[in-house]
């Protein structure tokens, strides 16, 4: 499987990919999906073999980048491609000025995840969307 990740600004295709993991999969609201902040965020779009296959975004606060909408479609997932967009999240953080930790919300069911990704979870679970989540954060 081949992959190309980048920075990008095609909100369209990152919003039609969330659209269908979490609207359409997840059951989350539209509402909750659709936040009024993707226009402040830095996105990242993965393509497999040339398809629009998965995305996120980043929130920079200061020297933090909160890493979120990480999504990938169903029949991409256990392939590799979930890890390698969070490494080009860490990436476009790194590019940014000042910024020395990532942070995320994590789905309580991937922690495993992410902490193989060097995050470390802390603070209680909470609900996001009707989806169990701890908070995680790593190093740059």
């Amino acid at each position: 499987m081949t992959w190309q990740i980048e920075q990008t600004d095609d909100l369209t295709t990152c919003h039609a990919l969330r659209r269908s993991v979490f609207i359409e999969e997840q059951g989350v609201s539209e509402a909750e999906e659709v936040d009024g902040l993707d226009e402040h965020a830095l996105h990242v779009l993965a393509h497999v073999e040339g398809k629009p296959m998965g995305c996120a975004r980043i929130m920079v606060q200061g020297s933090v980048a909160k890493i979120g909408r990480v999504c990938v479609l169903k029949e991409a997932r256990g392939t590799g491609l979930g890890a390698a967009i969070i490494q080009a999240c860490l990436d476009v953080a790194r590019r940014q000025g000042g910024v020395s930790k990532a942070k995320l919300g994590a789905q309580t069911h991937a922690l495993a995840f992410y902490e193989r990704l060097g995050f470390s979870a802390f603070g209680p679970i909470y609900d996001d969307a009707g989806i169990p989540h701890r908070d995680m954060e790593r190093p740059l």
